[in-house]
């Protein structure tokens, strides 16, 4: 079935809370995606963000990101008493986090101790459906608070940083009340999620997510499980993940994540990474796992290197893995990110496990004749993309394009030089083989490079683009249904 949709991350949408919600703005997007004849709204990772606010360095693979919950919807639900609402951030199209954090953290607090007590059985209820996680994970954040929110590496009792059983019953009663809190906001979290995502179902709109490969190591998922984790006797990481050198980065990229140790998940049937999947299958349509490659070969930096130069290639588990994924999990949709070094392990594995991979069409004019990122090359089993997160916006990329990029696109789309060359790419993406076509919302609104939303090795100025209110407007949905039947991603139905 022909399928399109767009991405955009919730923080992007607009909204008087500073920061894009799960309250109306978001079923508002949930519209303007039915009227606009798409079927999927792709979003980045829904996890409590840590270090530069990237939602693929989150404190948690399974809980919610606090700043994602509508106060609004509190006050509606008399959740939250009525507030004066203050101006958050002087720029309605950049977030700021600073700001947003401190307002939410203080509103949620104050939804704890007006509602807690009344929401006290469903709470409960709750947490005894996750306690697989959530305990661990409040625990976490309640000690980060206690400690000062430095990483849990560094925390000075020791024996709460080991995990032994006399401190974890210590803290887990003296930040009774703390932890209890944290258990509160996530239930919130989840509780507006489902009901996001039940709305977006029924208008015929599917989510899909995102899911890092690695989790942060400053999170409740190394600090709970450091036996999964390539970490010394101190629990600091022998080795982290990254990527080599390469054309546009010279020291490569160090991203510091802890790697697995996959000999000692073999052991225990993977079952911590069955979980985690199980996990996203329930809040997702669709998931698409971020760093696919990783799982045929992994690319591992000493930590003690400041650069990515000196990392050394490893196997990773293979066949064995999804042999074991495939079995637990055998109607879990999975797209397979799998940009960046792919070798024949990796085709192998994408051609074992037949996921669908992704074709970035700011990627195929090259000049080389067989790009793979031509539409020409593309196959129905593949997801087709003008650009992703990490890549700057079609306008973006257009501007900075060399004169042989701009006659190469201009001769793969068999257009002419006064064309419209943003229009041809999208509707090249919409008309390519491939079952399903996203398009970023940056591109449909024809943004500049200032609405880029990561450019990665670089922390300070990203994941802050938010759409100015009426953006998505009846207009453009109408422009885009009618692309949507020309590529026949719709029906002719109103």
């Amino acid at each position: 079935m022909r399928q399109s949709g767009i991405l955009m991350h919730l923080t992007s949408l607009p909204s008087k809370e500073g920061i894009g919600t799960m309250g109306a703005p978001a079923r508002q997007f949930v519209d303007f995606l039915a009227d606009a004849g798409m079927a999927i709204w792709q979003v980045l990772p829904i996890s409590p963000t840590g270090f530069a606010e990237s939602p693929y360095q989150c404190f948690s693979t399974f809980a919610g990101n606090p700043n994602l919950i509508d106060l609004k919807t509190l006050v509606r639900e008399r959740i939250l008493p009525v507030f004066q609402w203050p101006a958050l951030g002087e720029d309605p199209e950049r977030v700021d986090f600073t700001q947003v954090i401190g307002f939410k953290r203080s509103k949620l607090e104050e939804a704890f101790r007006h509602a807690g007590r009344k929401l006290a059985g469903e709470v409960d209820k709750f947490r005894e459906d996750n306690a697989g996680w959530v305990e661990d994970y409040a625990l976490f954040m309640a000690l980060k608070e206690h400690f000062g929110g430095i990483s849990w590496q560094d925390w000075p009792d020791e024996a709460i940083r080991m995990r032994r059983a006399k401190a974890l019953r210590q803290y887990g009663e003296t930040l009774k009340t703390q932890v209890e809190e944290q258990v509160f906001i996530q239930y919130l979290f989840f509780r507006q999620w489902h009901q996001l995502k039940a709305y977006a179902n029924q208008k015929g709109v599917q989510i899909f997510g995102d899911m890092p490969i690695y989790v942060a190591e400053d999170s409740a998922d190394a600090w709970a499980n450091p036996g999964i984790f390539q970490l010394d006797r101190h629990r600091r990481p022998t080795h982290v993940a990254g990527v080599p050198p390469d054309y546009f980065s010279w020291d490569g990229q160090r991203w510091g994540n802890p790697l697995y140790n996959w000999a000692a998940l073999a052991r225990r049937g993977y079952d911590w990474w069955i979980t985690r999947l199980k996990w996203m299958e329930g809040i997702f349509d669709i998931t698409r796992i971020d760093h696919f490659i990783g799982f045929a070969n992994y690319y591992a930096v000493p930590a003690y290197e400041k650069t990515a130069r000196n990392g050394t290639w490893h196997l990773g588990p293979g066949k064995r893995f999804f042999e074991v994924v495939q079995r637990e999990l055998p109607q879990m949709r999975i797209v397979a990110e799998d940009l960046g070094a792919v070798n024949q392990r990796v085709r192998k594995l994408m051609a074992y496990c037949g996921y669908p991979g992704m074709k970035v069409l700011t990627f195929a004019f090259s000049g080389d004749p067989h790009n793979e990122h031509l539409v020409k090359y593309h196959d129905r089993n593949t997801v087709a993309y003008t650009g992703t997160h990490d890549n700057n916006t079609l306008l973006g990329w257009w501007t900075h394009a060399t004169q042989q990029e701009r006659n190469s696109a201009i001769l793969a789309l068999n257009i002419r030089h006064d064309e419209d060359i943003l229009d041809a790419i999208m509707d090249r993406a919409l008309k390519s083989p491939a079952d399903t076509a996203i398009i970023p919302m940056q591109d449909i609104l024809r943004l500049p490079e200032s609405a880029r939303m990561n450019l990665p090795g670089t922390i300070g100025s990203n994941w802050l683009w938010r759409m100015m209110p009426g953006a998505a407007s009846k207009k453009l949905a109408s422009k885009l249904r009618a692309m949507n039947l020309a590529a026949g991603r719709v029906s002719g139905k109103a």
